[in-house]
């Protein structure tokens, strides 16, 4: 088990398997998902259209994950997660985020893939505080690692050097 802090570009990692922080819709969107549709082509948004939605059009609720091809990234898969939106704390965000981690790496576990990039789930636009993700995240991921069935090499992605040092605070103190 590893988990390494970088700051980079998500979409051009390449690991098994990029986790792309989605709306429940899985039809791209702004921010990471908008990045991760960009740079995996048209294709991406087809295989989202044909993951099977719920009567409201909901292919992906909070706080679980669906998987898809990579197409045109250097990732193979792309894991599909939808992060809670922050609204104080006292609504389950925090098992919902730590749901997203959870699923995501039992896909990937599923699939046989052995290293995994995620970003900072719901800390855009969603306004999850970025320490709490940070410490969410960590309990999350040493949880699930820690009983992972094949070791699975973690890499926690953020595309400003501020953002990785928070990050990197929170998983140094524990």
């Amino acid at each position: 088990m590893s988990i390494t802090l970088l700051t980079a570009d998500l979409t051009r990692l390449g690991v098994d398997a990029i986790v792309n922080a989605a709306n429940r819709q899985l039809l791209g969107g702004g921010g990471v998902d908008g990045a991760i549709h960009r740079a995996a082509g048209p294709r991406l948004l087809e295989a989202c259209r044909a993951l099977p939605p719920t009567p409201d059009g909901v292919r992906c609720p909070t706080g679980e994950a669906r998987i898809t091809p990579g197409f045109d990234l250097p990732a193979t898969c792309v894991i599909h997660t939808v992060g809670p939106v922050w609204r104080g704390g006292a609504h389950g965000e925090a098992e919902l985020l730590a749901a997203c981690y959870r699923n995501a790496l039992q896909l990937a576990h599923e699939h046989g893939l052995r290293s995994i990039a995620f970003p900072a789930i719901s800390c855009g636009a969603y306004g999850y505080p970025p320490e709490l993700a940070a410490e969410v995240a960590r309990a999350s991921l040493r949880q699930v690692l820690a009983r992972a069935p094949a070791p699975m090499n973690v890499r926690l992605c953020f595309l400003n050097e501020a953002m990785t040092q928070l990050w990197q605070r929170v998983f140094n103190a524990a």
